[in-house]
């Protein structure tokens, strides 16, 4: 089972704050949204692999059900895949990794078992797959991931994946401060625990975000 969060009471919280208005956005036009799925690599999810998130393969299939249906409404599927970067260009993470900097770059270097996707991960001819060096997707110089959106026309993007009190919530937020609105889909992301799952869903709700289930993002894309 994903995350239990009462993602309705963080939703009844923001909108008391901005007179009852839940979520922002009631005008998405499912051809120019993308779908962006955050790092759902073995080496965030196999049992014993070096960033394990245990609550990664639980989101599985609510992100399969989502990808399918953006695939049907004309929308762009993007597969973020974090990916080693040069340790002289982010010396500062590599120094916070401590004794595991040298697994952790092993592990997410192309080619390496632990940089694929999951197995059961729905990837399609016709998605996107971008790598990127950072925690967002959005960090100038480390991705493509803005330049495959603004090809495609895209105004809109949908986050799932894990961490998401990491790589999704970074990668949320600076896609609205690049001008992207933004949904975040509460049971199709994935944290270590509970508590950091809720802090990110508050942050991304009270500011960054419309704050939406699979079964609501479903029937948007209807």
């Amino acid at each position: 089972m994903p995350h239990s969060v009462d993602t309705r009471a963080i939703l009844d919280a923001v909108a008391a704050a901005r007179g009852g208005v839940r979520n922002v956005f009631d005008d998405i036009d499912p051809s120019r949204l993308a779908h962006i799925c955050v790092d759902m690599q073995n080496g965030f999810m196999e049992e014993g692999s070096p960033v394990e998130v245990p609550m990664a393969r639980e989101v599985v299939g609510n992100i399969n059900r989502i990808s399918a249906a953006v695939r049907a409404g004309g929308g762009l599927n993007v597969f973020l895949r974090f990916t080693t970067p040069d340790a002289a260009s982010w010396s500062v993470f590599v120094r916070r990794l401590g004794t595991g900097a040298a697994a952790h770059r092993a592990a997410f270097t192309p080619g390496a078992h632990y940089h694929d996707f999951w197995p059961t991960l729905d990837v399609e001819p016709g998605d996107a797959v971008v790598d990127k060096h950072r925690f967002s997707g959005f960090t100038p110089g480390t991705s493509d991931l803005d330049a495959v959106l603004k090809a495609r026309g895209i105004d809109t993007v949908l986050i799932t994946g894990t961490l998401t009190n990491c790589c999704c919530e970074s990668t949320a937020r600076d896609a609205m401060q690049f001008n992207y609105r933004v949904l975040f889909v509460a049971d199709a992301n994935a944290a270590l625990t509970d508590a950091e799952h809720a802090a990110t869903l508050h942050s991304m709700a009270f500011v960054f975000a419309d704050l939406y289930d699979t079964e609501e993002v479903l029937a948007l894309l209807d």
